[in-house]
Formats: structure tokens, sequence, C-alpha cells
């Protein structure tokens, strides 16, 4: 089992790399002219990672056929955020892109775990939980204000 420490540390490794990827395939659809051909080989090096990943740590896709429909629309999700950081990060800027981003994380994140949607666990968004989401969007944003000097 992993503890909640290790959790949040990989979590906030995740965050780390969400920028890295953007501006890294921002550069890549520049380089190679095609913002469509960056995120598909993205996705090809993605693939290989995690079907090496499933060899070696185990697991099985063989029950994919009984998952109900809507849990595979994730793939859409991802391929349209890698797709549009992809295309848009060049000329709007990564900390600009990821800014709205990190926007729409805090809300579909809250609403999501507020309905307990998708089986999430449930946590309800309080008074308090809204406070602080609108203390991080706040912080999110003074970021952006405070980079354009």
């Amino acid at each position: 089992m992993i503890s909640t420490t290790q959790s949040a540390a990989i979590m906030l490794a995740a965050g780390v790399g969400i920028p890295i990827l953007a501006a890294l395939n921002a550069g890549l659809g520049q380089k190679l002219g095609s913002p469509i051909a960056a995120a598909a080989i993205l996705f090809l090096v993605a693939l290989a990672a995690t079907g090496l990943c499933l060899a070696l740590l185990g697991g099985s896709v063989r029950d994919a056929g009984t998952v109900p429909w809507h849990f595979y629309l994730g793939g859409l999700f991802v391929a349209f955020y890698v797709l549009s950081i992809t295309w848009i990060a060049p000329s709007f800027g990564v900390g600009n892109a990821v800014f709205f981003v990190l926007l729409g994380q805090l809300l579909s994140a809250a609403v999501i775990d507020h309905f307990g949607l998708f089986l999430a666990q449930s946590a309800p968004i309080t008074p308090t939980r809204a406070l602080g989401i609108v203390v991080m969007v706040a912080g999110v944003f003074l970021t952006q204000i405070a980079g354009r000097g």
C-alpha cells in the first residue's frame, strides 16, 4: 500500500511534469511543423512506457471489454489536452496555457469530488473548501500577473 506522503510526492512530480510536457511537446510540434505529429509521437512514447510498466509491474487488460464505455473517455480528454497544449502553448505561452489548465482542473475536480462522479471519493464542497478553491484560483492568477511585471 502506498502512503499518503508517497501519494503526495508522486502527484507533485506529476504536477511538475505537466508544464515540462507542455513546453517539450510544444517545441517538438514547432520543430516538426505539426502539433498533431508531435502529439502522435508523444502517445507512441507513452504507449511504450506504459506497456513496459505493465510488463514489469504486472496487470492485465483482458477484462477491458467489461468496463462501461464512459470510463474510456479519459483517453479523449488526454488527447485533447496534449493536442491543445501543443498547439496553443507556443503562441499563448506555457505559463498562460497551464494557468487555464489549472483553473479547469480546480473547478472540475471540485465538482467530481462533490458528487463522487466516476467512482471518485465523495468530498462535498463545504464553505471552507469553497474558500480554499477560491484562494487557490487567486494564487494561480497572481502568479501569472506577477510574472508579467
